[in-house]
């Protein structure tokens, strides 16, 4: 870390070209003809910037037994990704480099930033309690796919089974119901001492301890409990219920931020929402700005190129074979010695309907202040937008699914509606005088609701999210329906 910290450009320079001459005779290396690039500027103007849909037909080769294609050593595991619940299933190759230099890299770097950070830390005292998605495994032509988290529990050495908990057969287990059962039945009886998951996920289990143990909190369980891994989503909206959940004063939360194409940025201080971009695991970094995105027509610059607080699209080119590959997600720098970013949201997540660029920090934000203001805790929500007609204006319509409801819904959407106003001067421009955006419709869901359309679609499980602003509303128009459908 000390060399990437102290030459974060000149590491990142040599990463590249070593993965440029490891995959020059792949099928891709050839094609784009890696030989003969001699500098970034060569690399950017040769390899084209790429969408899942442009390389998934070799990616299917692949997955049918061809090798060679996108990098020299045999992939024969495949992470399983569908992300948010409106896109169909990603299967994004994972090499042996990219598992061993990339994820079990950055689960040592974790734990090695935590104990640097804390160093009377009991950690190893007691076990580590780990929520993945589906885990299950499937065979297909000789090559593997599931989620990453099954491929990671898969491949890790079998002593890391003595330190986690549930053990290997349940953390694989595919009925996701099933298997929550189970992780509670076997983990209230260990000396949990961390949590590792996606908060939404995680907060189901915490709460089905409790239900199962009869105790009122977290630590009357696992008294021992210390520090909790997360990353997947914000976790802005869920802090307050986890200290409710876990009212332990030096309580540690650290964020990480992984996906299936690799392992990007660890929290690297105590009580921080910056995340150290990691710039040693096989990845090098290009960003677009999201005022010029274009989706694969768009120009990125690099690492060195980037400034602070501006929104940014991330395109990466790993070690397991994806070249100049659009992710989906966005940042912004908050730090640029050392390089620290924050996640803001998705390039396709967003409501820019009416020209109000709408993203998910600012809602996210937002909501931070409302609940606050009111006292109230949310749990789940989405966001679509009420299309302008010839006589009214467009609007946003929120559909909430509170923990904790305020006690005046239009006190909570008022304080909602000005923090928007104040954080973005987009939306604050078009709800001038209601002239483009009238005041936001809020709608209250009944509890258990968004869960409900997740098992509809057979969505349950970590690596599943909901989609919190779409610019159609076929999520917000299902779910509403599936509310009244069942007599609210």
């Amino acid at each position: 870390m000390e060399l990437f910290l102290k030459y974060p450009i000149d590491v990142q320079h040599e990463l590249l070209f070593n993965l440029l001459s490891k995959a020059e005779l792949t099928e891709i290396g050839q094609k784009y003809q890696f030989s003969a690039i001699k500098n970034y500027t060569d690399f950017a103007n040769k390899v084209p910037i790429q969408q899942y849909e442009s390389i998934e037909p070799l990616i299917e080769s692949t997955r049918k037994g061809k090798q060679n294609v996108f990098w020299p050593t045999p992939i024969r595991w495949f992470a399983k990704s569908s992300g948010t619940t409106n896109s169909k299933s990603k299967f994004i190759p994972v090499s042996d480099e990219a598992l061993e230099d990339c994820h079990f890299e950055a689960g040592k770097d974790m734990l090695c930033l935590y104990i640097n950070n804390n160093p009377d830390t009991e950690l190893f005292s007691g076990k580590g309690l780990r929520l993945g998605g589906s885990s299950a495994v499937y065979e297909d032509n000789e090559t593997f796919f599931g989620d990453l988290s099954a491929i990671i529990i898969e491949n890790m050495p079998f002593w890391a089974d003595f330190s986690s908990s549930p053990k290997q057969e349940i953390a694989l287990m595919g009925e996701w119901e099933s298997k929550m059962k189970a992780i509670v039945e076997e983990t209230i009886h260990e000396d949990i001492t961390s949590l590792v998951g996606v908060p939404s996920w995680m907060l189901v289990l915490l709460n089905k301890v409790l239900e199962r143990t009869g105790k009122e909190n977290i630590l009357e369980v696992w008294p021992n409990l210390e520090v909790y891994f997360h990353g997947g989503v914000n976790f802005n909206p869920y802090r307050e219920q986890f200290k409710k959940l876990i009212p332990k004063k030096d309580f540690k939360y650290f964020e990480i931020y992984n996906a299936s194409e690799g392992f990007f940025a660890l929290q690297d201080q105590n009580d921080s929402q910056d995340l150290l971009l990691m710039l040693d695991y096989g990845i090098f970094y290009e960003f677009i700005p999201m005022n010029e995105f274009n989706g694969e027509n768009s120009n990125a610059i690099p690492l060195q190129k980037v400034q602070l607080n501006i929104n940014y699209a991330i395109v990466i080119t790993t070690n397991g074979g994806l070249w100049r590959y659009l992710i989906g997600d966005t940042v912004k720098f908050t730090s640029l010695e050392p390089y620290r970013i924050r996640v803001t949201g998705r390039t396709k997540h967003f409501i820019n309907v009416f020209g109000e660029e709408l993203i998910i920090e600012n809602t996210e934000e937002a909501l931070h202040i409302a609940c606050l203001k009111t006292g109230a805790e949310v749990s789940e929500y989405t966001v679509a937008p009420i299309f302008m007609t010839d006589e009214k204006s467009g609007a946003h319509e929120w559909l909430i699914e509170f923990k904790t409801e305020p006690k005046c819904l239009n006190t909570f959407a008022t304080i909602l509606d000005n923090t928007l106003k104040e954080i973005n001067s987009d939306y604050e421009a078009k709800r001038y005088l209601n002239m483009t955006l009238t005041e936001p419709k809020i709608n209250l869901a009944k509890k258990g609701l968004f869960y409900k359309w997740l098992k509809k679609q057979g969505k349950l499980g970590g690596q599943h999210k909901i989609p919190r602003l779409s610019n159609s509303r076929k999520h917000l128009d299902e779910l509403l329906e599936m509310e009244f459908a069942v007599g609210c």
